[in-house]
């Protein structure tokens, strides 16, 4: 009976070889530059300086490791955990965290350290390919909680986007 199991697990082993044989042995990614990461934090910080607004913009790669930060020195201290912290819920789910504030079925991520679900926290995707995230804080609400800093995250995605969709 021993046998029988062995060799069921070595026969299944031997089927599932082929299709990690058939893929490449490792993964290609994509991350933004240093400059287009600066550029795309400056023009997010000046879509909000535009309308008045002090903000902090954090941009994170996939990984949700920060490649860019800005602040505006009249925005408030706390605007530099919450623009990384959004940069980075949007990087992670690879989902707006306006969206995310918006789904009650996602209420309890919000005692998971480093996710906020607050908008203005926007996955960069540009191309069909994933970059990372870009995170806005300090601009109010007006009809709900940071939806001009969503604005502005926007504006900062949209300055890179045509860089990096020419370059392929």
């Amino acid at each position: 009976m021993n046998r029988i199991v062995v060799l069921a697990v070595f026969l299944t082993s031997l089927i599932s070889v082929p299709a990690y044989a058939e893929s490449k042995p490792f993964i290609e990614t994509r991350t933004i530059n240093p400059d287009l990461a600066n550029l795309a934090a400056l023009s997010a910080a000046s879509k909000c300086a535009e309308s008045g607004y002090q903000v902090a913009v954090a941009i994170v790669d996939r990984s949700g490791t920060l490649q860019s930060f800005m602040r505006h020195p009249l925005a408030g201290s706390h605007t530099v955990d919450v623009s990384i912290n959004k940069a980075m819920t949007a990087a992670s789910f690879k989902t707006a965290t306006k969206e995310m504030m918006l789904n009650p079925r996602l209420k309890q991520l919000n005692y998971v350290e480093g996710v906020l679900m607050i908008g203005g926290g926007i996955p960069i995707l540009i191309g069909g390919h994933f970059y990372g995230g870009i995170g806005v804080s300090g601009a109010p609400g007006e009809k709900m909680s940071g939806d001009n800093d969503h604005t502005c995250a926007e504006a900062g995605i949209e300055s890179i986007s045509e860089a990096i969709e020419f370059s392929d």
